[in-house]
């Protein structure tokens, strides 16, 4: 048997946290097993479902790297197909048409309640039935399920164990509306069936549906496929996760400078483990992966390991890799790398200093745009009077490098503090100000080598001219 998964977002917004961890359980699973990757929109919700929410489940996977072998197939292209098999189980006399209106229904629903029974749909109820009996052909419908009366529906969850539920508590759902559309639970059966569907992996609130599409899969005819149903994701203060905990959309967390691989990792070690490894490579994810390690408890969402996880991404992975990353933030921040050093060399010095590409982005600026003045905090304490001879050596001594490398640069810092005779800091961070502008940076012989010679020079006059101004106006 090859193994089969699926996801199937509805496309009502933007591919959520829970989402993306429910497709990258599926994904794996099946990567794992050697097995193929269905992805399937379920857009029967008409009224709410939009392209745009489409484009970015689509662009949520894609950036994750989770491509699918098959689809992604529309719910909505395979009405026909639906509507087949909804005949075909008229025919069986395991349908039928429901004629009562929703006001009825209401009605009914009302007096259940008032009576403290449970408030179902009741084909036998006495109002019910009247209005099924009076009914002619050609009446407005909907096609209801005949789900069975007798026995429980038994399923052995691959997360959290035998579920049992008995089928006096379910009633007969509809499966097509008045409008001859389709409805979920019943599209869903017929799919996985049509798709060779094999395991279904998804989330905690999908269980009540279960039971219901079991016994229509079997009335079908249909092999039912493995069950496994993940738990919620939770925000770091015990609630449900939304979106005042900040960033629920896969997409924004790339905006907000995250890697995807940081995200995969992070997501598939909410509610799964492999020991006590923590990094994974997506080879490892693959490998060790498997539906019985995954929690049946809830897991809360925890940004400052996502952070962590991501700064570790970016200080390892590949430079050229991080730089493609990195390109869409450049362009947002309208950051023109051309007139610069190599981006791969620049990524190499400042990217373990970073936890997002965010930061990253923004703290590569001074190596290609010179910048119209210094940080106020770090001139303040550094550009100062007693700075104004070691930057002036210092200057004299730039000027004179022939070969710009990081040891001749290395090797001038060190001559003025033994010309001037004094420590480390007392040129160190006045040269680190005047090249950079601020207060913060890698070693500032690095830094230098990747400025560039012209730039240095320039920005050290420009600092000696502050020190000027600023004696003048004392």
């Amino acid at each position: 048997m090859t193994v089969k998964t699926r996801f199937a977002p509805s496309p009502t917004g933007y591919l959520h946290v829970g989402g993306a961890r429910t497709a990258l359980y599926s994904w794996l699973y099946a990567k794992h097993n050697k097995g193929e990757f269905v992805l399937r929109i379920e857009d029967t919700d008409l009224e709410r479902n939009s392209q745009e929410a489409v484009d970015a489940i689509m662009e949520g996977m894609e950036w994750l790297g989770l491509e699918w072998n098959e689809g992604p197939y529309f719910q909505t292209q395979r009405f026909d197909r639906y509507n087949e098999m909804v005949d075909v189980l008229l025919a069986q006399d395991k349908a039928y048409k429901c004629y009562a209106s929703k006001e009825l229904l209401d009605e009914v629903r009302s007096e259940q309640e008032a009576n403290k029974e449970m408030a179902r749909y009741d084909a036998n109820h006495p109002k019910i039935k009247a209005a099924n009996d009076a009914a002619k052909d050609g009446d407005p419908c909907v096609i209801r399920f005949r789900n069975p009366k007798e026995g429980s529906v038994v399923f052995d969850d691959q997360i959290r164990g035998r579920i049992e539920i008995s089928n006096s508590q379910m009633d007969d759902l509809i499966i097509r509306r008045t409008d001859g559309s389709p409805t979920y639970n019943f599209c869903v059966v017929v799919d996985d069936w049509d798709m060779e569907i094999t395991h279904v992996i998804r989330g905690e609130d999908h269980i009540n549906n279960t039971p219901r599409q079991i016994n229509i899969y079997e009335a079908l005819g249909a092999p039912v496929p493995t069950f496994a149903h993940c738990a919620m994701i939770l925000g770091d203060d015990g609630a449900k996760l939304s979106k005042r905990h900040g960033a629920v959309s896969v997409m924004q967390y790339r905006d907000m400078g995250y890697l995807p691989e940081a995200l995969n990792n992070y997501l598939v070690r909410l509610g799964w483990s492999h020991g006590d490894q923590e990094i994974f490579s997506q080879e490892e994810m693959i490998e060790f992966f498997s539906l019985n390690a995954i929690s049946k408890s809830a897991s809360a969402f925890n940004t400052d390991k996502l952070l962590w996880l991501n700064n570790h991404y970016i200080k390892t992975s590949e430079p050229e890799y991080v730089a493609k990353h990195l390109q869409w933030h450049l362009d947002q921040q309208a950051l023109n790398i051309e007139n610069g050093p190599a981006i791969t060399e620049v990524i190499k010095l400042v990217g373990e200093r970073c936890n997002t590409l965010v930061e990253l982005a923004e703290q590569i600026r001074y190596f290609y745009e010179d910048f119209a003045e210094f940080e106020a905090g770090a001139a303040k304490k550094h550009l100062r009077g007693v700075a104004k001879e070691p930057l002036e050596v210092a200057l004299a001594k730039v000027e004179a490098i022939e070969e710009w490398t990081t040891e001749n640069l290395h090797q001038m810092i060190a001559d003025v503090c033994a010309e001037l005779e004094i420590g480390m800091g007392k040129i160190g961070m006045p040269l680190r100000v005047a090249v950079t502008g601020g207060g913060q940076s890698p070693s500032v012989d690095a830094v230098m080598q990747l400025i560039g010679k012209e730039r240095c020079v320039a920005r050290i006059k420009m600092a000696l001219a502050f020190i000027a101004e600023r004696e003048a106006n004392a």
